[in-house]
């Protein structure tokens, strides 16, 4: 028997792998399904079955080329209404793998087709539970994602439904089950989430906010809706994307793999109105750049951030990566929706560069060189971090404007002035310098490091809040 967690960081995302005598079952599948293929390959095992927990907002499934690719059936729970052949169980319903045997429970709640997994072994014990969005550790789904999908259908509606799948599908399980869900820190699917990825559904019980057993229906549905955020935008188009059925991951991937001259660059992106994007380091960005170019850099929170920064998924894209990590790039995008990647900058920016081609840079300084400019006289300051990373701690001659809604933030920014921005360590002020900068700020002035090195140099008054937890 092998049960292996397939978890993706930038996504903070667990897909799942079970075997059993020569057959598998994959859960929640990311796009790119070749491991899956090659892992039941190396083992001499068959695809049996694609399991999916529900019509997932924060990733594209690669439910459809896994299915068409091993002939598996895509299973979804009841209610579903997928646009493509799938097989649509009913609660109870149970499936063979091998000597196991995987039990549905349908949990509406997060959304109404929302359906985890139990798996027992050859005996019939339950020693597993595939919890979806349903069950995090140390948190449960949001239940705001899916309240604009029926009129009647409101996030007081779906987190009752939500309160009693917990009481009546999950908490009456065994202590010692080894709960699997499809998501940890970091994901916008909660607001609370373990960095730990597995654990014990008895520890949950003690330990998990939702899973107290004296809780009443009204308490469950205050905390659980308290404190939640904007989801981010690319989220619907995402679940659209899931319920109708997209283009396959390899026609995506030999459309973004087209390597362009300098030449060829420039004229896509003078003909083609692509987004330029630069997923290099972001101190290496802002060294030198192709002009217009923006930065998300492919080492950080790449995935949800291309999502946060660029609101439609069609738009099409033109690459200027580090050499060689191009296919990852790619790959990357197309996890979560973005499928129109044209062609990248062959040989990178240094190709760009010696081709003669306009550059463009960002001024960066680190700490103490802030401190001087301070010590001369008065600043602009601006901290993209969120508001509740602000209220925590900040300089006291910060501005908060937040990364996660550019637009507004933009809104206070006077161009003939000169700004100095920060975010927590370096990665998001250069998301947000480049962004303004191909929009014509062109007055501001990244912090290496961010808040970290700021608060490091102990050169500066901060000022402490403690945050309320209906900002968290």
């Amino acid at each position: 028997m092998i049960i292996e967690q397939i978890y993706t960081g930038c996504l903070a995302q667990g897909a799942y792998y079970i075997e059993s005598n020569g057959e598998a079952a994959v859960i929640d599948p990311l796009r790119e399904v070749d491991p899956y293929l090659q892992k039941a390959s190396k083992n001499g095992a068959k695809i049996k079955y694609v399991l999916e927990t529900h019509f997932h907002a924060d990733f594209v499934s690669g439910h459809i080329d896994l299915s068409k690719k091993t002939g598996a059936p895509i299973v979804y729970g009841p209610t579903a209404k997928p646009g493509f052949k799938a097989l649509i169980a009913y609660d109870g319903q149970e499936f063979n793998v091998g000597e196991l045997t995987i039990v549905v429970l349908h949990t509406p709640g997060h959304t109404m087709e929302s359906t985890c997994y139990l798996l027992k072994d050859a005996s019939g014990k339950a020693i597993g539970l595939f919890s979806g969005d349903t069950l995090f550790i140390g948190d449960v789904g949001r239940p705001d994602l899916a309240q604009k999908v029926a009129a009647d259908l409101t996030q007081e509606k779906l987190a009752a439904h939500l309160y009693n799948s917990l009481r009546t599908k999950i908490m009456p399980l065994s202590d010692d089950l080894i709960v699997y869900p499809a998501h940890g820190a970091g994901s916008a699917c909660g607001k609370n989430m373990s960095k730990e990825t597995t654990d014990t559904l008895g520890h949950q019980k003690q330990t998990n906010y939702a899973l107290r057993a004296d809780m009443t229906q009204a308490e469950f549905i205050k905390e659980v809706l308290t404190g939640l955020v904007a989801p981010p935008a690319y989220f619907p188009l995402n679940v659209m994307m899931n319920i109708e059925g997209y283009e396959s991951i390899d026609t995506v991937l030999e459309r973004g793999q087209q390597a362009l001259s300098p030449e060829a660059f420039e004229a896509a992106a003078n003909e083609t109105g692509a987004l330029l994007l630069d997923t290099r380091d972001p101190q290496t960005f802002a060294k030198g750049f192709v002009p217009n170019s923006i930065n998300i850099g492919i080492d950080g929170q790449f995935a949800p951030w291309v999502g946060a920064m660029i609101p439609d998924v069609k738009q099409e894209i033109l690459l200027v990566c580090e050499p060689g990590r191009e296919e990852e790039v790619v790959t990357r995008l197309a996890r979560v929706g973005y499928d129109f990647t044209i062609g990248y900058l062959e040989g990178g920016f240094d190709a760009w560069e010696k081709a003669g081609k306009e550059t463009d840079r960002i001024e960066s300084i680190d700490a103490a060189k802030l401190s001087k400019r301070l010590q001369a006289g008065p600043i602009e300051i601006l901290d993209v971090r969120k508001k509740s990373e602000f209220l925590s701690e900040h300089l006291v001659e910060a501005e908060n404007t937040p990364l996660d809604f550019i637009n507004d933030s933009m809104a206070q920014i006077d161009k003939n002035k000169t700004y100095y921005v920060h975010c927590a360590g370096g990665y998001r002020s250069m998301i947000f310098n480049s962004i303004l900068r191909a929009r014509g700020f062109d007055k501001l002035i990244d912090v290496k490091g961010g808040f970290k090195a700021l608060k490091e140099s102990a050169a500066f008054p901060l000022t402490d809040y403690v945050c309320p937890s209906t900002l968290l």
